[in-house]
C-alpha cells in the first residue's frame, strides 16, 4: 500500500511540473531563439517569425506612394542644465514615435491585440530616420538594458519609445539679463521632410543674482560714502576705504562676467554693476577734489600771511639799514620795493596774466625801473580766502552727503521700473532667435 501511494504521489507531482508552461501566461510577449513562445493557444513566436517573410526593412512602407507619417510626443523627465556660457540645455525625456507599417499586420486573435517587443527585434523592421537638428551631445540610456521598446498593433500601426537625453543649442539674448526670458527649442527632421519643434520658454528666477550680486553691491556704495562723515585731515581713511571700494566693485564685476559668454552689447546688470562702481570712483575723486581745495585754499592763507608780516615789518622799519630816512617821496617806494623782492610769492592776477606774465614777474619787472605799490586786492581781499569758487572743502562734504544718497536712489528706482516693464513686454513677444 505504501509503495502504490507513493507511485500515484510522483504520478501526480510530474502532471502538475508539465502543465506549469502551458498555463503560465507571461506579461508580455517577446521573440524567442528557440522552442516557441505560447499565449494561451496563439504561437507568439511563429507571429513575429511571419514577419519575416519578404519583408525588407531597407524599403519604407508604401514606398512610391505617400510618404509615411510619423506621430511624435516628448514625456520631459528633467531638464538638469541651462548654460549661458555654453549656449545649450540639457533635456531627459523619452521620445516616442507612432506609424503604421501594413507589411507587419497580422490577424487578430482572441487575448492578442497588441505584441510588445524588446529593442532586439527593432534591428529586424523599418523605423523612421529621424534626427534632432540643433543637437550638440545626446546618448540612449542602457541600465540595466536598452530603455527601448516597440509595440505592434494588429492593424500594422507602431509605436516606439525610447528614452533619451540630449544637449541641444539654444541661441539666447542677454541684454536683459538677469531678467530675461529664453525661448529654447528641439528641432526633429527627417532629412527633405517636415520639420517638428519642440519649443521651451525659461524664466530666470532673480533671488541668486539679488543676494550674490545686487545687494552686496548695493550695500558696497553705501561704504562708499562713510567718507563723507570723515575728517578730511584722516588721509589714510578717506583714501583707504575709496581705495577698497572700488577694488572690491572690480572684482564683482570681472567675477560676474567670467561666468557670462563674452558677447559685444551691453547686459541690464552690466549697466547696473557699471553705474555702482562709477558712483564709488565718484566718492573717491571726491576727496581728491576736497584734498586740492583745502591745499590751494592753505597756500592762499599762507601767501597773504607772509604779505601782512612783511607789510607789518615794513611799518616798524620804514628805511633799509644804512640809508639815511631823508629821501623825501621816493623812500617809501624804495621800501615797497624791498618788500617785494624779499617776499616772492605767484598769484594769478587776472591784469598781469592778461599780459602775459604773474604779478611777481610784473612787480619784479618794474622794480629795476620804478618800484611800483602793492596791490590793493592782496593786501585787502575782497573775498573770503577760506573759499575756492565760493565753496569750502567741507561744503562739499556735506553736500555729498545729500547728493550721492539721492543719485543712487533714483537710479534704483529706475532701473528697476523701466527693466522689469521691458522683461515682460519682451516676454509677450517671444521669439527664438
Amino acid at each position: 500500500m505504501r509503495s502504490h501511494a507513493a507511485s500515484w504521489s510522483f504520478a501526480l507531482l510530474a502532471v502538475t511540473v508539465a502543465l506549469l508552461p502551458a498555463t503560465h501566461k507571461p506579461p508580455f510577449a517577446h521573440a524567442a531563439t528557440g522552442g516557441g513562445s505560447m499565449l494561451g493557444d496563439v504561437n507568439i513566436s511563429a507571429i513575429l517569425d511571419s514577419f519575416s517573410v519578404s519583408y525588407d526593412k531597407r524599403v519604407r512602407p508604401n514606398y512610391g506612394g505617400p510618404p509615411v507619417e510619423v506621430g511624435v510626443t516628448m514625456y520631459v523627465l528633467s531638464i538638469s542644465s541651462l548654460s549661458e556660457v555654453k549656449m545649450d540645455f540639457t533635456l531627459d525625456f523619452y521620445f516616442r514615435q507612432f506609424w503604421t507599417d501594413p507589411r507587419l499586420a497580422f490577424k487578430q486573435r482572441q487575448g492578442v491585440e497588441t505584441l510588445s517587443v524588446g529593442s532586439e527585434f527593432i534591428k529586424n523592421i523599418w523605423v523612421p530616420d529621424t534626427f534632432f537638428v540643433n543637437e550638440k551631445q545626446s546618448y540612449f540610456h542602457i541600465a540595466t538594458t536598452s530603455n527601448e521598446f516597440i509595440r505592434i498593433h494588429h492593424s500594422g500601426s507602431i509605436t516606439r519609445s525610447i528614452r533619451l537625453t540630449i544637449t541641444a543649442s539654444c541661441p539666447m539674448n542677454l541684454q536683459y539679463f538677469p531678467m530675461d526670458r529664453q525661448l529654447c527649442r528641439i528641432e526633429i527632421e527627417s532629412w527633405n521632410y517636415s520639420r517638428l519643434a519642440c519649443e521651451i520658454q525659461f524664466v530666470r528666477s532673480m533671488g541668486y543674482y539679488l543676494i550674490q550680486i545686487y545687494i552686496p553691491s548695493g550695500l558696497i556704495v553705501i561704504i562708499s560714502w562713510v567718507s563723507f562723515w570723515l575728517n578730511r585731515n584722516a588721509t589714510p581713511a578717506r583714501v583707504a576705504l575709496g581705495v577698497t571700494t572700488v577694488l572690491t566693485m572690480t572684482t564683482l564685476m570681472s567675477s560676474t562676467n567670467a561666468a557670462l559668454p563674452k558677447i559685444s552689447y551691453v547686459k541690464s546688470i552690466d549697466v547696473y554693476l557699471g553705474t555702482c562702481f562709477v558712483m564709488v570712483f565718484a566718492s573717491l575723486l571726491e576727496y581728491a577734489t576736497v584734498g586740492y581745495m583745502a591745499k590751494r585754499i592753505q597756500m592762499r592763507k599762507n601767501r597773504f600771511q607772509k604779505i601782512a608780516e612783511s607789510m607789518k615789518a615794513a611799518r616798524e622799519n620804514p628805511g633799509p639799514p644804512g640809508i639815511p630816512g631823508d629821501h623825501g617821496d621816493h623812500a617809501p617806494k624804495q621800501t615797497w620795493s624791498r618788500v617785494v623782492q624779499e617776499v616772492r610769492f605767484k598769484v594769478h592776477d587776472p591784469k598781469a596774466h592778461s599780459k602775459g606774465g604773474t604779478l611777481e614777474n610784473t612787480i619784479n619787472g618794474r622794480a629795476d625801473e620804478e618800484a611800483a605799490p602793492v596791490p590793493q586786492h592782496l593786501i585787502h581781499p575782497g573775498k573770503d580766502i577760506s573759499k575756492l569758487y565760493g565753496v569750502t572743502p567741507s561744503d562739499i562734504d556735506k553736500y555729498s552727503r545729500i547728493v550721492f544718497p539721492v543719485c543712487f536712489v533714483c537710479f534704483n528706482l529706475m532701473y528697476w521700473i523701466i527693466y522689469l516693464h521691458i522683461s515682460d513686454v519682451v516676454a509677450d513677444d517671444l521669439v527664438p532667435l
